[in-house]
This record gives C-alpha cells, sequence and structure tokens, in this order.
C-alpha cells in the first residue's frame, strides 16, 4: 500500500508565500516503477512540496519540474541551505504562477538525494545504500513516477507543467506521455534531445567524481569520507555552461580578488576563479555524488523522438511523431545567450508541434544572463508566462 507522510514548513524572509507542505508518498512493492532499463524499482518513495489549495474538481493543478541540480523546494526556504526556493521569482501569490489561484506540485525527480529515492537510498536486498547498484534511470522514468503520484493525488489531468533545462525535457516527455493528462505546457531553455556538447560537458563533470579518490567506486561513506573535490569540480565546469560570456565580463571580467597584483601562484587571484570555487564547494552541501552521476546520465539519453519510437516498436520516428495527436497548449521559451540550449534547439521544438497543428507560442528572450536566465528576474519571461497561464486558464475555466 502506498503511505504518505505530511509535514508543515515555512517559507523564508523573501518566499512567495506562506503554508508550503513537505511530503513524502510511498509506493509500496505492489506499486513498482518500471523502469527503460528493464527493471522494477520498488519500493520507492517521492519527496515532493505542495502550495496553494487544490480546488474542488483538482482542476487548478501545476507541476514544476526541476533542472539537473534543483529540487523540489522551487518557492520556499531550502532545508540545507536556508536560501530562497530556487524558482521564488515565479511562484507565488501574486506572481506569474500564483499560488492563490492554483495548486503547485514541485517533486525530487528519482535518482535525486533530497527525500525521492535515489542512490543514497537503502537498498531493500542489502540494507546498505543503493550507491552503483542504483539501477539506470532515463528523464521518462522521472515522469512515470511522477505520473504515479499525480494519480495517487487525484488529478486526472494537470493544468500546467512548466519546468527549464532538464525540468524542459520533463515537461516535453510529459507531453508525449501523457498527452491527455496535460492541458498546457512551458518547457524553458531545453531540448528534444541531449547534443554531443553536453553530454561531453557531462562526462567531464563524471570523471572529475569518479577521478576522486573518496569515492571508492561509489562506495564512499558520507560521513568517513566523500567526493567533494571531484563532485565541486563538476559543479564548476557545468556552472560555467549555464552562464554566458558577456554576463561573467559585466561581473567579473578580470578583477582581482581581494589584492592589487597576482600572486604568481595558483591561489584564486581572480575573482572568476574564487567565484567558481565558492559555488563547487557549497553545491556538495546540498548534493549526493553518486546522484549526480545518474542524473547526468538521464539527460544523456533523453532522445524524445527515439524514445518514443522504442516504446512504440517503430525502428525510427520523428519528433514531430511524439507529439502527435496533441491537444496540448504549448508556450516555449529560450534565450539569446544561451549557449547551453540555444534557441535553435526550441525551434525544432516548435516545428515539430507546428507539423502536427499543435497549439503553440513561442518567444526568444533577449538576455545576457545565459541559460540560468530562466532562474533569474526576467521580466519578459515573467510576463509571458503570466499571459499564456491567464488565456490558459480562461480556456480552460478557471
Amino acid at each position: 500500500m502506498a503511505t504518505m507522510t505530511n509535514v508543515e514548513t515555512s517559507f523564508d524572509a523573501e518566499g512567495a508565500a506562506s503554508g508550503a507542505q513537505s511530503h513524502v508518498h510511498v509506493f509500496g512493492p505492489d506499486q513498482p516503477l518500471r523502469l527503460d532499463g528493464g527493471v522494477d524499482l520498488t519500493p520507492f518513495e517521492i519527496a515532493y512540496q505542495t502550495y496553494g489549495e487544490l480546488n474542488a474538481d483538482k482542476s487548478n493543478a501545476v507541476l514544476i519540474t526541476h533542472a539537473l541540480t534543483g529540487d523540489q523546494h522551487a518557492a520556499n526556504a531550502h532545508p540545507a541551505t536556508g536560501k530562497a526556493g530556487w524558482w521564488n521569482h515565479m511562484v507565488g501569490p501574486g506572481r506569474p504562477i500564483d499560488t492563490d489561484k492554483y495548486f503547485v506540485i514541485c517533486q525530487n525527480v528519482i535518482g535525486g538525494c533530497l527525500g525521492t529515492t535515489g542512490p543514497t537510498a537503502i537498498n531493500p536486498a542489502t540494507d546498505e545504500p543503493y550507491g552503483l547498484n542504483f539501477p539506470v534511470i532515463t528523464i521518462g522514468d522521472m515522469v512515470r513516477a511522477q505520473a504515479m503520484l499525480v494519480e495517487a493525488l487525484g488529478i486526472e489531468q494537470l493544468f500546467c507543467v512548466a519546468g527549464g533545462s532538464m525540468g524542459g525535457m520533463q515537461v516535453l516527455e510529459w507531453c508525449a506521455s501523457f498527452p491527455e493528462r496535460v492541458f498546457s505546457a512551458i518547457p524553458i531553455a531545453t531540448a528534444a534531445r541531449h547534443s554531443a556538447q553536453n553530454i561531453a560537458f557531462h562526462e567531464v563533470g563524471r570523471q572529475a567524481i569518479m577521478a576522486d579518490p573518496n569515492w571508492q567506486s561509489g562506495n564512499y561513506n558520507a560521513e568517513d569520507s566523500y567526493p567533494s573535490k571531484g563532485l565541486a569540480v563538476a559543479r564548476m565546469a557545468a556552472h560555467i555552461t549555464y552562464l554566458s560570456e558577456a554576463a561573467l565580463h559585466r561581473k567579473f571580467g578580470r578583477n582581482l580578488q581581494d589584492r592589487e597584483s597576482v600572486t604568481y601562484g595558483f591561489e584564486a587571484d581572480f575573482q572568476i576563479e574564487s567565484y567558481l570555487r565558492h559555488q563547487g564547494f557549497t553545491f556538495v552541501d546540498r548534493f549526493d555524488a553518486n546522484a549526480y552521476l545518474f542524473i547526468t546520465r538521464a539527460m544523456d539519453y533523453f532522445d524524445l523522438a527515439a524514445d518514443h519510437a522504442r516504446r512504440h516498436g517503430l525502428e525510427s520516428g520523428t519528433l514531430a511523431d511524439a507529439f502527435r495527436g496533441t491537444t496540448t497548449r504549448f508556450c516555449v521559451a529560450s534565450f539569446t545567450s544561451d549557449w547551453l540550449y540555444p534557441t535553435s534547439e526550441s525551434r525544432q521544438i516548435v516545428h515539430a508541434l507546428n507539423a502536427v497543428a499543435a497549439n503553440v507560442s513561442f518567444v526568444e528572450i533577449e538576455s545576457d544572463k545565459g541559460h540560468d536566465a530562466f532562474l533569474l528576474d526576467e521580466p519578459e519571461l515573467f510576463a509571458t508566462i503570466s499571459g499564456f497561464i491567464g488565456a490558459s486558464a480562461r480556456a480552460r475555466g478557471l
């Protein structure tokens, strides 16, 4: 039997709303999650946050899907860092995703490390953490787990699914796998498959982790030894891809860090060096190294057209085939300075949707903030999402 525990939490001073709730939903042996790798994950847990209230006919639910280094704490104080949620600008009363109107759900993905079953969880077969014995997962697996939770909550159709980066991949997977259960969708700064460049950056990060002696073939004990240096380097390398050259120049340039001249050594002479080191070593306080391996691998495997064809027993297929027959309303957004998921990737999604006569709008937002722009204060993005959600709500009768 599935069970659920609820814990009241409060928002930080800059939080988007009050009354957030933390939940853990447990799926027992009678409710296994069938993975794309051909094995069942059972039992498993999903940790998630909710904001706002579900209306009587359960038609106002919005699912927020998080990026690689995100988690379920989209709009409340993060329990590990105390900082505001990663989409605090977007979710809350009077904000584009208005918690006075909508019931917002944000889940920690399968393979994660903040309450949802992943490599840090206890393997019931061994009574030890899974580590590298955790099964390899896909974006499709993440979404099927989310769908099981949504069904358990009694929600037949989500009013909206929204997310950026890896979250955008999950949005696209939802629309391809469960089109009848998604009324509207907002994939932001994302792609329908990972590029060779993205796979390459992820491999650098994985190798940095695995080269750390404390990784111990994935069998590290966080209390005694932890591959913190390797994970920090992985985060540093990835973080560069989230920014743009213009943003780096504007914020740091070649400015020195707390000194008037270079040291002619290997300390953090430049502000950008100090910034990246800070990003790396604060990341290890809230993220698991093995989880990073599994989640980046899931992103690398993502190829919506090929995945759709395989699941339907076809030798090949197009991206348009994955959306054929959809009635979902789409709003696709990209940023001019995003070189990790450039606008060309979003245009491919839009072209595929146009090919099947889907209801789709598209906006390329002028910004020099790079890929991370979807997480930042971007008025044009806020206006776009507010307008799209408002129009979708009227069409839905909300």
